[in-house]
C-alpha cells in the first residue's frame, strides 16, 4: 500500500506541474519569487486545478510516509514523469515517441535498480529538532544561493533551472516534515499534532516551496525546471532519510556502486523525458 499510495501521489503531482505552469508561465517576469505571483495565480482557474491535484497528491503522500520510509517514498516519485507522458500524448493527440519510451524505461530500470539495492527500511521518529535544525542548516543556505542566482542578470537564461534546484531541495526538507507530522498523527493523534512545532513548520516550508516552485515555472519551459525538480526532491529526501533520520539503506561497497548506477540510469531517463515536447503541449493544452 505505500508503494500505492505513492504512485498515486506521482500522479497527482505531474497533474499538478503541467496544469501550474501553464499559468505560471503567462505571469509577468519582475514577479518572480514575490508573495504576488501566488496572488496573482489564485485567480487562475487551471492553476487553481493544479493546487487540488498538488493537495491530492499531498494526501496520498502523507499517507505513505506515515507508513513507509522517507527513502522509498520520494524516489517513487519520480515516476510522475511516466504519467506526464499519456496526458501529454492525449494533449497533442500523439503518440510518445520513441525516445520518450527509451527515457521511460531508463526510470523503470534505475528506480528499480536503486530501490531493490537500497532496500530502504525504517530509521528513528522524526520528532526532535536536532534533525530539523541540521536539514535547515544546510536546506535553506542552498536553496537561497540557488535562488540569488537565478536573479542575477548574467545568468538570466538559468533562473528556471537555478529555482528548480533550490524548490527541489525545500521539497525535500518539507516531505522530511511531512513524515513527522504522519508519524505524530498515526502514534499520537491530531491533537498531539496540531501541540507540536512540525504542522506549522511545514506550512512555513510549504509556503516557501510553493512559491520557489512556481518562479521556476514562471522563469522558463517546463523542461527548464521540471526535470531538476524531479531529481533534486529524491536525493534531498534519501540524504535526509538516510544520514539524519537513519534510515536503513543498503552500503556495502558492491551496494553503494549499484545503487549509483541505479540512480544514474533514472536520472539519465529524468533528463529524456524531463525535456519531451509532450510536457510543452499537456501544459499548454486546456483541460477537458
Amino acid at each position: 500500500m505505500v508503494v500505492v499510495m505513492a504512485l498515486g501521489s506521482a500522479l497527482f503531482y505531474a497533474a499538478a506541474a503541467v496544469l501550474q505552469h501553464r499559468s505560471a508561465a503567462e505571469a509577468p517576469a519582475e514577479e518572480c519569487l514575490r508573495p504576488t505571483l501566488l496572488v496573482r495565480l489564485f485567480r487562475h482557474p487551471i492553476w487553481l486545478l493544479g493546487i487540488a491535484a498538488d493537495l491530492a497528491g499531498l494526501v496520498l503522500q502523507f499517507w505513505a510516509l506515515g507508513h513507509g520510509p522517507m527513502s522509498l517514498v520520494q524516489p517513487l516519485l519520480v515516476s510522475g514523469l511516466l504519467f506526464a507522458l499519456p496526458m501529454g500524448a492525449l494533449a497533442a493527440r500523439r503518440r510518445i515517441p520513441v525516445g520518450d519510451l527509451v527515457g521511460a524505461a531508463a526510470i523503470v530500470v534505475g528506480l528499480g535498480l536503486f530501490l531493490g539495492v537500497a532496500r530502504p527500511g525504517a530509521g528513528r521518529a522524526a520528532s526532535g529538532m536536532a534533525w530539523a535544525f541540521t536539514a535547515a542548516c544546510v536546506a535553506v543556505p542552498t536553496a537561497a544561493i540557488a535562488g540569488s542566482v537565478a536573479t542575477g542578470r548574467p545568468l538570466a537564461r538559468n533562473k528556471a533551472p537555478a529555482l528548480a534546484v533550490a524548490a527541489g531541495i525545500t521539497y525535500g526538507f518539507a516531505a522530511a516534515l511531512v513524515e513527522a507530522t504522519a508519524h505524530l498523527v498515526e502514534h499520537h493523534g491530531y491533537l498531539h499534532a496540531l501541540a507540536s512545532w512540525q504542522p506549522y513548520a511545514l506550512l512555513i516550508a510549504g509556503a516557501v516551496t510553493l512559491l520557489l516552485a512556481q518562479s521556476a515555472f514562471q522563469a522558463g519551459p517546463l523542461a527548464d525546471s521540471l526535470p531538476l525538480l524531479t531529481v533534486v526532491d529524491p536525493v534531498v529526501s534519501v540524504l535526509i532519510g538516510g544520514v539524519l533520520l537513519r534510515e536503513s539503506i543498503a552500503h556495502s561497497a558492491g551496494a553503494v556502486l549499484l545503487e549509483v548506477v541505479g540512480a544514474a540510469i533514472m536520472t539519465a531517463g529524468i533528463m529524456i523525458d524531463g525535456r519531451s515536447e509532450l510536457l510543452e503541449a499537456s501544459s499548454a493544452a486546456e483541460p477537458a
